[in-house]
């Protein structure tokens, strides 16, 4: 094995903070949630105002179908949360930490 050109205390510092076993799965699964181009302007969308699925989908040009299964996956991953309406199904973000992570996203690009 080669020596560590790092000192103890640090590798011990990286070894208790880099992530692993559940932890790590549910980060990995968290960060799914930001890796298609549908679900990134669903998010945007959300973070504005909540939406039901034919608003989302005239107003970002999808397939309603397209949006029904981005919003079940959403759900799925807890990322929103939903209010009936009589027949009517409203979503919105379940809170704003996803539309701070996608502007810190954005930062990060310098736009």
């Amino acid at each position: 094995m080669k020596e560590l050109l790092i000192d103890r205390r640090v590798q011990s510092l990286v070894n208790d903070y880099v992530p692993s076993g559940e932890i790590l799965d549910d980060l990995v699964c968290f960060f799914t949630i930001f890796s298609d181009y549908t679900r990134l302007r669903m998010i945007s969308a959300l973070s504005i105002s909540e939406m039901c699925v034919s608003d989302i989908s005239n107003t970002l040009k999808l397939n309603q179908t397209t949006v029904s299964h981005q919003l079940r996956f959403l759900k799925n991953l807890n990322a929103v949360k939903t209010r009936r309406q009589g027949k009517i199904i409203f979503y919105s973000l379940r809170n704003d930490s996803l539309s701070d992570i996608l502007l810190k996203g954005v930062e990060f690009l310098g736009y």
